[in-house]
């Protein structure tokens, strides 16, 4: 240990003291034993934080592991904060957890520290979807909660989703508050383990019901689902908790040809069938993809392990199976909710959308036509759930996302939710085919009506300490040399989130940005094309967004129009990924 810095050198002295269990004492030396000077140092060079999705991290020992100390000591902190925040109250929580390794018994772990704290706990009896806990906290009334889940990452990877009371993850001033209180925790001891059995308080199968009723309520042409009952639809739940709502969803909705791909039914943390379990991966949607081919599917939909993210494949034009990326699908979403609420004259009074400011601009175009206004927030869907919330009854939300697939159509949660997309989706797809028009064939209408966008991430993972500070050089080399230019075409202006300011590049004017604080820049060329530059809140990466358009006269142009705008893509990713 001699070559590694003295504070973590002190962080791992530590956790050889008594303190801590035999089990995680071994497990620490064995990596003195053995030279493990790397993983040593990312196991213990800081502790894990709350970002865009919570705490988040590799499972193993050390305090920027996901493990029984860093749990504990978050939750004991969140419901020291708990009690500050109301005092003289009974406090409830609700907790759930997915299919990771681990997952399950972190959820028995974190019901008991706030059990031990004298918190009443709502506890999940199986595993189930993120959303549902966000459902399950308003439905008790609940002023926090915790899912145990790490979204779509490997299965390395486990974390920690902590939610306020209107079911929404932590924001401002609470994610900060709590982890203050998480850092005075300065010693195990102070954290309660051993919970008080009588405060937990089983939820079983009764909240599904709940959860899939209120949903169904939501449903704007249940003719079409009618008319459309044996449309042919493929689920995958990626080994995750989508297969115990997804179906019941469906069919509740009145889809009686559903179809789920065995090899990826059972729950399973190590995700046996992919590398990934993202459906924004085409890997992860290999499987379901080859069912929908197999029986000539209408829609194909698969979930993420914690299901509040769904990908999709739908037929083209040339008859072949096809993925949309986020923005399509959630481009689609809005237009169904908008077009067929307005032609009801269902839109309400003051309705909106919400997308966060890289998602697609399609969206807002097509509210925009619409007469409905869209909001943005920063990336992260507690910062939807947060506008959701604090405009409550002023403003009726209809529908919104993110391009990173997760997507929520009515307020029932404050989370993205992959059930309730799935459901409408399905809907939609009917809907479409009563009007005789395939998804894809209505997705080349709106490219024809509001442009041809064409939308490219790229995510460059690194990882460990090394790896955080080439990220954080990376965002500081592009705001010490900005691009005047990007694929050949002039800048007109920047957006840096960190300073809250846009820089116009032709005078140099400067103007406010109304949002919170955050490690984003954009450029926006004077053709309307954005790249955004962010390093992930959740995973070890930095990722650059770029969306460009160009005008579609005909829908059998498509397929030229979209190797321009690749091309475009490419030409200007190169000048800003270096």
């Amino acid at each position: 240990m001699k070559n590694l810095d003295k504070d973590i050198q002190k962080k791992i002295e530590d956790w050889l003291t008594p303190s801590y269990d035999e089990g995680t004492r071994k497990a620490v030396q064995d990596l003195i034993d053995n030279n493990e000077e790397t993983e040593l140092t990312d196991s213990f060079y800081r502790d894990l934080e709350f970002g865009t999705g919570g705490l988040r991290g590799i499972m193993g020992v050390g305090s920027n592991r996901m493990n029984k100390y860093t749990i504990g000591k978050a939750t004991q902190g969140l419901a020291n904060y708990l009690k500050k925040q109301f005092p003289d109250q009974e406090i409830k929580v609700a907790v759930s957890y997915d299919s990771r390794n681990n997952s399950q018994a972190f959820g028995q772990l974190v019901a008991n520290v706030f059990a031990a704290n004298g918190i009443k706990v709502h506890l999940f009896t199986a595993l189930r979807p993120t959303p549902m806990l966000s459902f399950t906290i308003r439905h008790f009334g609940c002023q926090s909660g915790v899912m145990l889940t790490a979204s779509h990452n490997p299965k390395e990877y486990n974390g920690y989703k902590a939610y306020w009371n209107d079911g929404c993850q932590l924001t401002a001033p609470h994610d900060k508050n709590v982890i203050d209180e998480v850092n005075a925790i300065s010693s195990v001891s102070a954290i309660k383990f051993d919970g008080n059995t009588q405060n937990i308080i089983p939820v079983g199968e009764e909240i599904d019901q709940l959860y899939i009723n209120a949903n169904k309520t939501l449903s704007i042409h249940p003719e079409a689902v009618l008319a459309q009952k044996n449309l042919k639809i493929v689920f995958s739940p990626i080994h995750g908790t989508g297969i115990t709502i997804v179906p019941k969803m469906l069919e509740a909705w009145g889809f009686e040809d559903v179809s789920v791909v065995a090899e990826q039914a059972t729950p399973d943390g190590n995700f046996p069938t992919v590398i990934y379990p993202n459906p924004e991966e085409e890997d992860a949607m290999a499987l379901a993809k080859k069912k929908g081919e197999e029986i000539d599917a209408d829609l194909v939909l698969a979930t993420d392990p914690d299901a509040d993210r769904v990908g999709i494949a739908v037929k083209n034009n040339k008859g072949q199976f096809q993925l949309l990326n986020g923005n399509q699908i959630g481009s689609l979403l809005i237009y169904y909710v908008l077009s067929a609420k307005s032609e009801l004259k269902q839109l309400g009074s003051n309705p909106y959308i919400v997308k966060t400011i890289v998602t697609t601009n399609l969206e807002s175009e097509i509210a925009k036509h619409f007469g409905v206004p869209c909001y943005e927030t920063l990336t992260g869907f507690k910062y939807i759930g947060e506008l959701i919330t604090n405009l409550g009854d002023s403003a009726q939300y209809l529908a919104g996302g993110e391009e990173s697939y997760g997507y929520l159509v009515g307020d029932l949660v404050r989370d993205k939710d992959a059930p309730n997309a799935c459901a409408f989706l399905a809907e939609m797809t009917a809907y479409f085919k009563t009007k005789g028009k395939t998804v894809y064939e209505v997705l080349l209408d709106i490219y024809k009506e509001f442009g041809c966008y064409q939308e490219k991430l790229i995510s460059l993972t690194k990882k460990g300490k090394a790896g955080a500070e080439e990220i954080q050089a990376m965002m500081n080399g592009l705001r010490h040399n900005l691009p005047t230019a990007l694929g050949g075409i002039k800048v007109k202006e920047i957006r840096d989130y960190q300073l809250s300011q846009i820089t116009d590049m032709s005078t140099g004017e400067r103007r406010a940005i109304a949002l919170p604080k955050s490690d984003v820049l954009q450029f926006i060329t004077v053709d309307g094309d954005v790249i955004s530059a962010r390093p992930s809140g959740t995973e070890p990466k930095i990722k650059f967004y770029c969306s460009v358009k160009e005008s579609l006269r005909d829908t059998a142009d498509y397929f030229d129009v979209q190797t321009i705008l690749e091309e475009k893509v490419d030409r200007m990713m190169k000048d800003i990924v270096s």
